[in-house]
């Protein structure tokens, strides 16, 4: 794997990758580097056939303080063309996790804020801490939430989106259930035995079936199921049922043993 400057990545079991987010002095805040360099390890973990899963977590007492202020005070002295280029990179980078074909989780305890919500958003799984926090905070700088505003939405709807945004209040791990910002809260000495046991059930299933998961729902909105979505998901399962990995699980279960593809102990 390459050399790292603002990230650790390191094995968390058979098929599973922690890209930890490596600046503790400043609260996991990233800045150009960091955002360059978790993009880059997603693509490589992407493209990696023993990778499974990806943990996404932050050193020290807290998740992601967001976006470094020093990186934004560069940003509101720079030109309108400097600063489209800089955001095009940091939505990039969120589009590349959201997009993984592997299933993401990320592991959140301490603050999550501005940006550190949008990189638990872009994750498909985020398991908090009881004493986590979080908050849209943008706002109070005299910006917003935009880049990271589309995986906002998508996780909590539009108008707690609006009213995060809006307020930039600071929510509990409770509200943050609550509202589906996170869908896991255990105490905070649990938080590493609940992500591990959230990685056994993803290793149970289908490497082949998540991938197809992935990119069939990123392609489903709420709303009429009409004919075009309905020829969609009738194709996608036409089409994996005759796979090999198909096969094989329903073989396993028939067999009941399991499946080729399972790392977890039964």
């Amino acid at each position: 794997m390459a050399a790292w400057s603002t990230l650790s990545l390191v094995p968390r079991g058979a098929g599973v990758v922690q890209v930890t987010m490596a600046r503790e002095a400043v609260f996991n805040a990233f800045d150009e580097t960091m955002i360059g360099e978790l993009d880059a390890a997603f693509a490589q973990l992407a493209c990696d056939e023993a990778v499974r899963a990806i943990v996404l977590a932050g050193a020290g007492r807290h998740f992601s303080a967001g976006a470094d202020l020093q990186w934004m005070q560069r940003a509101s002295q720079a030109d309108e063309a400097w600063n489209l280029a800089d955001a095009r990179r940091f939505a990039g980078m969120l589009a590349r996790i959201a997009a993984c074909p592997k299933p993401t989780v990320a592991r959140v305890q301490g603050a999550a804020l501005g940006g550190g919500v949008g990189l638990l958003c872009a994750c498909d799984i985020a398991i908090a801490a009881g004493d986590a926090s979080f908050s849209v905070s943008e706002a109070k700088f005299g910006i917003l939430p935009s880049v990271i505003g589309p995986h906002l939405v998508n996780a909590v709807g539009r108008r707690q989106t609006r009213r995060l945004a809006l307020t930039a209040t600071r929510i509990g791990a409770a509200e943050a259930l609550a509202i589906g910002l996170v869908q896991q809260v255990v105490p905070a000495s649990q938080l590493d035995a609940a992500v591990d046991a959230t990685l056994a059930e993803l290793l149970a299933c289908g490497p082949n079936a998540q991938r197809e998961i992935k990119a069939l729902f990123a392609r489903l909105v709420p709303g009429e199921v009409d004919e075009p979505v309905r020829e969609l998901t009738a194709a996608t399962i036409a089409r994996v049922r005759g796979t090999a990995e198909a096969r094989e699980g329903f073989a396993a279960f028939l067999a009941k043993r399991p499946p080729a593809w399972n790392g977890t102990k039964t």
